[in-house]
């Protein structure tokens, strides 16, 4: 941006600046700058490296055929404008790349220079996932971008089973933007970040008051696991006040970023209040594998520092960035291209006869080449390999997971974008599939601050263990759920022994005070109830709280600890006494189908067996007489198996199957309708309430009323609003609604004392009662587990049983059914009926095509002996085949016998 270099570029003097004429291909000397504070941890440490660096590039001549690596060292003294002064004199003085700056903030300023002036810059400390490649082209990460530090930390937190953390940081970029790429990972994981402690600039901090002011809110606050992403001077500041606040002990969870592997590395040891202050923190630090190269890199440091500072993980990547740009240098050389600068045009116009001299600040001619080498390398440094993807991110980022303990720190483990968390190192996983599977992930054991190696919950509740406000509603009615104790503030019922026993498995105190809510003469309204808990006025709300959806949106709910559904209860009548209930079974219909086709099969059977069987022969009266007394004595005829022929036989078969289903169902049935209560009312269920005109009433405070509007589509002015069981009652009994609308639990309350009603239909609507906390309450799951633990070990039923099982009703509750659920109907038995349709109609099919086909072979020898008019052949031919068809089969054959005796005797005999 032009503006940008106006802005910055004032302080730049006129005849300082010089362009290289480019007149030989191998310079003596290739410039390369450097800034960093070299005042600060990070900046000491690589100083030395990159020294080293530059002599091992120039102790080989050769290496870059004649030219040798000039790195020049520029002290930023923690200043943000004489970082900008560094730049601008690095590229008057036409370095061919910058390694640095130190600080995103200054990266994300400086990569604006960098991509005017086509001077690559490189930095493995300003490691802000902000800083992309595709806006700043120029700048190069060559350590792995803080993106994978929090994931890696999210992954942490998730294989611990943490839900929320606190997060606490400088307010620079680095900081900023690694936090906020933390909450991006975290959310992905159905963890979040429940409050960010800003504090100032590590530059600007000369006191611990803001630190301390921050440390208070979280230590009022409930999440547990605290998250620091700062700089080795603000983090020693920030635990030295914590463990002064009493928050390094048991309970607490502190996870620190690489800013303190670093101070770990090179100030060993730490001073003894560090030490004490920082025990049972986690920590990580870049991985870099074991090698030859690092192994003896490590053995020159002493001798290198002078024994000033130890070797931390950004003087190995110090010393390899070097490196980049050396190898980057040949490659550029080797291939013959000129090192040259030229003057940026842009600049040039803008002198406009001021002092500024604009034109000192020169383009890299080659820069968009030397790039291109840079972001191609593949080498193997003391970092080990060192090759950058597409998106310009190092490849395999990996981390050590370390933990501060009494005699220093100890690692428990790693975690790579590859495979994640493991105790094995990530080079041994590469070539393996990537299993990210939860039961793939393992971290060795932890002592945890407080020198406890049991995992902390992570939270606890807030404002210092207050004793947490449980809201209660005030009921008028069904005071078996919840109700006041005889005027004063304590309370009992069903719901508050569950809450209580609940409370007693989970592992941890949960101290606790019961807050009523409404006025005790009207039940309150639910909804108003459970939204108290998003406003703060309670922390939990317990009771007979219905889990509908509306309120899931707001609030999180524990496993429920009773089933619950909206059902409907109606006056009803006993069916029992009458002489006639052998009939219910069967709907009408069915009787009239069934004994219909009795008289289809006796008919068919008659058919079949009329010209072969006695039985069947006869006057008509006695015809008659055998088809009913065959249709309705299916079973004893079907055993006689020499009584009717083989079509017939089948035949009966088959509606000996259909009688016996429908048999063994009208048995079952009526055992039903005469051993259970059948009950009769105009409603019988939600169906026929919703087309009914008569008024329903709901209970009040209850979310039926909403349901039945919204969902149901019943008209407000037909809900008449209902205060207890005996108003139930007396609008049932007077008229004044036609059927009830309310949960089961209540309704089975109501029935066990008022006889003469009883629930018509199913539930229509599925849920439960459950107690309700904020979201993402981490009290709620294991108040869940609670209640799943009584409901395994039967101490739920027993609670159940104490508080709501009675009855003053002998009839009607738990033995009630409907007269027509239990009737059986035409429509679940037409496929029976179909198949033995089908099976008459083959059977008489057969035997009618064998009938005729016998009649017209034993026919035509007559016909042919007499020639009638055509009129009278038709009606003669039916008249005989009825006749054949009523004669009896055996005199047929006897007829035809004789006839074709008489016929042989009647012809001539032959001459012999």
């Amino acid at each position: 941006m032009v503006w940008v270099l106006v802005l910055l570029s004032f302080i730049v003097l006129s005849g300082n600046g010089m362009i290289s004429e480019g007149a030989a291909s191998r310079p003596r000397y290739v410039d390369v700058g450097a800034i960093f504070s070299l005042g600060t941890l990070h900046g000491e440490v690589t100083n030395i490296a990159m020294k080293a660096a530059e002599e091992d590039v120039n102790s080989d001549p050769s290496f870059l055929g004649g030219s040798k690596l000039r790195i020049m060292t520029y002290d930023a003294k923690r200043n943000g404008f004489l970082t900008i002064m560094g730049a601008l004199q690095f590229m008057e003085t036409d370095a061919v790349a910058i390694i640095g700056p130190q600080t995103s903030i200054m990266a994300h300023v400086l990569s604006h220079l960098a991509n005017e002036l086509s001077v690559p810059m490189l930095s493995f400390t300003a490691l802000d996932p902000s800083l992309s490649a595709l806006q700043f082209p120029f700048f190069v990460q060559t350590a792995p971008s803080d993106l994978f530090l929090m994931r890696a930390i999210a992954e942490m937190i998730s294989y611990y089973g943490w839900s929320e953390v606190v997060a606490l940081y400088n307010d620079d970029d680095n900081s900023r933007n690694g936090i906020t790429a933390l909450g991006d990972e975290l959310e992905g994981r159905r963890c979040k970040i429940s409050y960010k402690a800003v504090l100032p600039l590590d530059v600007v901090i000369t006191s611990p008051r803001e630190i301390i002011d921050e440390l208070v809110k979280i230590q009022g606050m409930e999440s547990r696991v605290i998250i620091v992403n700062t700089f080795p001077r603000t983090g020693r500041m920030i635990f030295e006040e914590a463990q002064k606040l009493g928050m390094m002990e048991k309970g607490y969870v502190w996870i620190a970023t690489t800013w303190l592997t670093s101070l770990l590395d090179s100030v060993n040891p730490l001073p003894s209040k560090n030490a004490e202050s920082l025990r049972g923190v986690l920590t990580l630090r870049i991985h870099t594998p074991n090698s030859r190269k690092k192994k003896d890199f490590v053995a020159r440091w002493n001798k290198l520092s002078n024994g000033t500072v130890g070797l931390n993980v950004y003087g190995l990547y110090a010393y390899d960035t070097v490196w980049i740009i050396a190898r980057a240098v040949k490659t550029l050389l080797d291939s013959g291209a000129n090192i040259s600068f030229s003057s940026d045009p842009k600049l040039t116009s803008m002198t406009g006869g001021g002092s500024l001299n604009l034109g000192a600040l020169s383009i890299f001619d080659q820069g968009s080449q030397f790039l291109d080498y840079i972001v191609n390398t593949n080498m193997t440094g003391l970092t080990g390999q060192i090759h950058f993807l597409p998106d310009r991110s190092m490849i395999q980022p990996s981390y050590d997971i370390i933990n501060v303990v009494d005699d220093g720190f100890r690692q428990i483990g790693y975690w790579s974008n590859h495979s994640g968390l493991s105790i094995l190192p990530p080079e041994s996983l590469y070539n393996k599939p990537s299993n990210r599977s939860s039961s793939n992930q393992h971290l060795n054991n932890v002592t945890w601050p407080g020198g406890t190696s049991v995992t902390p919950r992570g939270w606890v509740f807030p404002n210092n263990g207050r004793r947490l406000r449980i809201g209660v509603p005030d009921r008028a009615s069904f005071k078996e759920f919840v109700s006041r104790v005889d005027g004063s503030n304590k309370v009992q019922g069903y719901a508050i022994d569950v809450f209580e026993a609940a409370v007693k498995l989970i592992s941890y105190p949960v101290p606790h005070e019961f807050v009523l809510f409404g006025d005790g003469l009207k039940n309150p309204n639910f909804n108003e109830f459970v939204n108290n808990v998003t406003t703060g006025v309670f922390d939990a709300v317990v009771g007979d709280i219905a889990i509908v959806t509306k309120r899931t949106r707001i609030v999180d709910f524990t496993q429920p600890y009773i089933e619950s559904g909206l059902v409907v209860v109606a006056p009803v009548t006993k069916l029992n006494d009458t002489p006639w209930a052998f009939l219910r079974p069967f709907t009408p219909p069915m009787w009239a189908v069934t004994a219909a086709f009795f008289l289809i099969v006796g008919s068919v059977i008659w058919i079949l067996e009329h010209r072969i069987n006695d039985e069947f022969r006869g006057p008509p009266r006695k015809q008659i007489v055998t088809i009913l007394w065959f249709s309705f004595s299916t079973m004893f005829f079907a055993h006689r198996e020499n009584t009717v022929s083989t079509l017939g036989r089948a035949v009966l078969l088959i509606w000996l199957f259909v009688v016996l289903i429908i048999t063994s169902s009208y048995t079952a049935s009526l055992t039903s309708i005469l051993t259970v209560q059948q009950l009769n009312s105009p409603i019988r269920g939600v169906d026929t309430l919703i087309s009914s005109s008569g008024r329903v009433g709901f209970q009040v405070g209850s979310y039926a009323e909403n349901y039945m509007i919204d969902e149901l589509n019943i008209a407000r002015s037909r809900l008449v609003p209902l205060g207890s069981p005996k108003e139930y009652a007396a609008a049932l009994q007077n008229g004044t609604v036609a059927a009830i609308v309310d949960e089961r639990p209540y309704i089975d309350l109501f029935l066990s004392e008022f006889c003469g009603f009883a629930i018509r239909g199913q539930e229509f609507t599925r849920s439960g009662w459950g107690f309700a906390f904020p979201r993402d309450s981490p009290l709620a799951i294991d108040m869940s587990t609670a209640i799943l633990g009584l409901s395994e070990t039967g101490q739920l039923q027993k609670i159940h049983d104490k508080w709501l099982s009675r009855s003053n009703c002998s009839n009607l509750n738990g033995a009630e059914s409907d007269e027509d659920s239990e009737q059986l109907k035409l429509r679940s038995f037409w496929g029976l009926f179909l198949v033995c349709g089908i099976a008459c109609f083959i059977a008489l099919f057969i035997y009618f095509f064998k009938i005729v086909r016998d009649f017209w072979r034993h026919s035509k020898p007559e016909e042919e002996a007499t020639v009638p008019s055509p009129e009278s052949s038709r009606s003669k031919t039916l008249q005989r085949f009825l006749a054949y068809f009523d004669e009896k089969e055996e005199e047929t054959k006897r007829r035809l016998k004789r006839k074709r005796n008489d016929d042989l005797s009647l012809r001539p005999s032959r001459p012999v």
